[in-house]
């Protein structure tokens, strides 16, 4: 009995979070050309010009790369940035941070904890209550309007 539980707890526990293990080629063929240079290559879309950044619609953001829930539209807000923003994420175990020197700047990457897909990043310039700015791709979001 023991062998058994401990069989299948290992095969729960190694199974449970298979997106980190997707090959590249998976990506390539999953993600628009876009999406990859900014989940997978850690690009940038220019400001304005993402699908997300002037939505004003009640919803859900997620991970393009692998649909975890990431942002409520309810702490989205409008920073003048060009690019999607929210002061808070639905869940702090939903997204890593990683620090980023590139550019010549030092900056903190947002990533997704299941598929490590590049986000955008974290700034301490946010409104209340929590002070920041998760500046975020809109590639790197999906939507899902809420139902009325």
């Amino acid at each position: 009995m023991k062998i058994y539980l401990i069989i299948t707890l290992t095969f729960t526990l190694v199974t449970s979070c298979t997106s980190q293990d997707k090959k590249e080629e998976y990506w390539l063929k999953k993600l628009t050309k876009e999406q990859y240079h900014i989940l997978r290559e850690k690009g940038t879309e220019r400001a304005f010009t993402g699908k997300y950044w002037n939505n004003k619609k009640s919803g859900e953001y997620k991970c393009a790369g692998c649909g975890q829930k990431l942002f409520s539209s309810k702490t989205k807000y409008e920073s003048g940035t060009g690019w999607p923003c929210f002061f808070d994420v639905k869940d702090k175990k939903y997204v890593s941070f990683l620090d980023d020197n590139s550019l010549g700047m030092k900056r903190v990457e947002v990533v997704c904890s299941n598929c490590e897909g590049h986000l955008g990043h974290i700034f301490n310039d946010g409104p209340n209550p929590t002070g920041l700015r998760y500046c975020i791709n809109s590639a790197s979001l999906e939507f899902v309007e809420e139902k009325k």
